[in-house]
């Protein structure tokens, strides 16, 4: 076999690939042998007939397909080795030459990684965050569980006071006239949450349970419902019941309620100590972040489209399998369906984000090379270890099957990190401080969750249609 190799534009290389006529028989005969079952010859049995006589009939280039897809993925990935270039796309195979008793002729046009250059990357400047731990911080995270530890409890020695939550029935009328979905019953409100028109919640406040009174409000003039925008209604409502949040006070008991400590400062301190190792990682990566932007902006990549597509080609797949695995099977497509957009309109939110993502992998795949770093076997054993009991497999059935592809795949998991760490210890870093302040999920009151759920309108205000959502 012979390689040649052109560079015909950027990042693309043409190899021409010519393989020997006797390898070329070598496929042909098995191809023959592989698809003479199928061919019914006169003056032969079935499968009985010699290449020749099927040649004869079908024409000399009827086993010229299978052998071809015999030879080139073979061929062209040894000239690929041969050649010492890294392709990034799928090759784009073209048929120079080809018949009996000739060398097999093919070229092989594929893109592949582009050069990488690099003018400076020792010394870069840059911020690290330091993040400091406050106790506003802790008590922000004890108030979020005693949240998810409250409880409404009934109230029956007071009237309706702001937060409460009143359960009312109600009617609407305009001029006298009761309108279509006005009229509710057993509805829960929240007082305060500002969830029906203006003016309505606040009647409430000082009412007790049983009153029947009637509340006056006017639907403001850009009211989405023309037919009582801008009008005045009256609702005849009453007090079923009342309702509020009981939160449970914070001290020892409530420590062992919701941890495994004893007493609050236990808890507080183990809260404190896991806040601060959130912390400690998020300056790391502010740092590894900060060097590795600075160096960038040193460093030459004109990246190919198909690696920038190839890289949202993940992000969409992890995406997928993400969304099956929390929603039992929604998937990607379905998504993309009640979202009303489309996949084309999806791949261009994710363009800039893996254009970035690519030159950073490329960058320190560079730093790798120029630094000779390598990765040593107990480090690739540790990572086939977490792979292992990731999968639930067997250590010796992951390293049994593992392709020299594999190996150079966990090599490069491993090096780019170390790659990271090499440029933070070569930087010149300033540290900033700054607070931590974390933000919580579920810093909403658990009561608030239907505050959205009910607006007061000639259909909103049926409480069939409260919890639609």
């Amino acid at each position: 076999m012979s390689v040649k190799l052109e560079k015909p534009e950027k990042n693309i290389v043409v190899l021409e690939i010519e393989v020997d006529k006797e390898i070329f028989a070598k496929a042909l005969e098995k191809a023959y042998n592989k698809n003479k079952r199928k061919f019914d010859i006169p003056g032969f049995r079935k499968g009985k007939a010699p290449m020749g006589a099927i040649e004869r009939v079908y024409g000399e280039s009827v086993f010229y397909e299978d052998a071809v897809d015999d030879i080139i993925p073979g061929k062209y990935d040894e000239a690929v080795e041969e050649m010492k270039i890294q392709p990034v796309s799928r090759p784009d195979i073209d048929i120079k030459e080809i018949g009996k008793d000739k060398n097999f002729v093919f070229t092989a046009k594929v893109t592949v990684k582009p050069e990488v250059i690099v003018s400076e990357y020792k010394g870069v400047e840059a911020e690290k965050y330091v993040y400091c731990v406050e106790d506003k911080d802790i008590d922000k995270e004890i108030n979020a569980v005693v949240k998810r530890n409250s409880r409404m409890v009934t109230v029956e020695d007071r009237p309706v006071q702001d937060q409460d939550t009143a359960d009312i029935n109600y009617e609407g009328f305009i001029d006298d006239v009761p309108f279509p979905g006005g009229k509710g019953e057993g509805h829960s409100l929240k007082i305060g949450s500002g969830s029906f028109i203006p003016g309505f919640e606040e009647q409430l406040i000082g009412k007790n349970t049983g009153d029947e009174f009637d509340v006056k409000v006017k639907f403001p003039d850009e009211y989405h419902s023309a037919e009582v925008a801008g009008k005045d209604a009256i609702f005849k409502v009453k007090i079923n019941s009342i309702s509020m949040t009981e939160y449970p006070e914070i001290d020892d008991e409530f420590a062992k309620d919701v941890s495994e400590f004893d007493t609050l400062d236990e808890y507080k301190a183990d809260i404190r100590s896991k806040l601060q190792e959130q912390a400690d990682n998020r300056s790391k990566a502010s740092v590894e972040n900060n060097v590795v932007d600075a160096v960038l902006k040193n460093t030459e990549i004109d990246v190919p489209d198909v690696m920038v597509e190839n890289q949202i080609d993940h992000y969409l797949y992890d995406f997928d399998r993400q969304l099956q695995y929390q929603y039992q099977g929604l998937g990607l497509d379905k998504y993309l369906e009640y979202m009303g957009t489309s996949r084309t309109e999806f791949r261009k939110q994710y363009k800039e984000q893996a254009l970035k993502e690519v030159k950073v992998i490329l960058l320190l795949e560079k730093i790798v090379e120029l630094e000779n770093i390598t990765v040593d076997e107990d480090k690739i054993n540790e990572e086939i270890e977490k792979t292992a009991k990731q999968y639930n497999m067997a250590v010796e059935d992951i390293k049994k099957n593992m392709t020299p592809q594999d190996l150079e795949y966990f090599k490069e998991q491993l090096s780019r990190p170390m790659a990271i760490e090499f440029l933070v210890s070569q930087a010149k870093v300033t540290e900033i401080e700054k607070p931590y302040a974390i933000e919580h999920d579920h810093d909403h009151d658990h009561d608030h969750d239907h505050d959205h759920d009910h607006e007061c309108d000639h259909e909103g205000c049926d409480h069939d249609h409260d919890h639609e959502e």
